[in-house]
């Protein structure tokens, strides 16, 4: 009877210590399988971060050898957010920047740029012109946009170019008046209001101007269409 009872407290005590190891074998595998994972999001991390700074790298060596393909700048409007320039100072710089734009592509490039400072009277080197554009190249494509050339005289404007700076040449050449309107320069608060509001006022008979200029322009060309009908009904009786 006692043999019994030791033997069946003998099975029972193995059944526990099979159990155990069971469990103990399963919390094993249920953390390796999460070491496992942590360690495969580390390293996917890694990779995408690896990745990004590859991208910029080969972006930088891009622009480094001309290779970089241009980026399409955000559409702004000019007329707000370079308040300091009148419509007319902006309408005759979108005249230059067309004018040596020769590829049409909306960007004036380093050729282009040559060419431009060349026919001002003031050519630059190679590495002249290289410098000019990255003073404004904001999207490092090598090249400027409408946006990065109107950037040329705002910074003229402001002071903040070198006196040996080709940006400060090409400004001053460009026979565009670049003197600041707004409220700069002002001696106190009265005068900055007389200011702001005189430069609204000009702002607005500007618009008036040029609508009064397309108005008259339209019915100029009504006038000229209507003697050529003339003319044409003259010929054919």
């Amino acid at each position: 009877m006692a043999s019994e009872e030791l033997a069946q407290k003998l099975q029972r005590r193995l059944q526990l210590e099979a159990s155990g190891a069971a469990e103990e074998g399963e919390a094993e595998v249920a953390k390796g399988a999460a070491e496992e994972e942590e360690a495969a999001e580390r390293s996917s991390l890694t990779a995408s971060a690896g990745a990004e700074l590859s991208a910029k790298l080969c972006r930088r060596h891009d622009i480094n050898e001309g290779a970089a393909q241009p980026r399409r700048a955000a559409v702004f409007n000019p007329y707000t957010e370079f308040k300091e320039f009148s419509r007319r100072q902006i309408k005759d710089m979108e005249r230059m920047f067309r004018l040596y734009d020769s590829g049409r592509d909306g960007y004036i490039d380093l050729m282009e740029l040559k060419l431009m400072m060349e026919k001002l009277g003031a050519p630059q080197t190679h590495l002249g012109l290289k410098n000019m554009i990255k003073e404004v190249d904001e999207d490092f494509d090598g090249k400027l946009s409408f946006r990065e050339f109107l950037l040329i005289f705002h910074k003229a404007a402001a002071g903040e170019l070198e006196e040996d700076s080709g940006l400060l040449t090409l400004a001053k050449l460009s026979e565009i008046d670049v003197s600041i309107e707004g409220v700069k320069g002002a001696k106190n608060f009265f005068e900055a209001k007389a200011q702001a509001l005189s430069s609204a006022s000009k702002f607005e008979a500007e618009i008036k101007a040029e609508q009064d200029e397309r108005k008259r322009e339209e019915e100029e060309r009504k006038h000229r269409r209507a003697a050529f009908r003339e003319l044409k009904s003259a010929f054919t009786q």
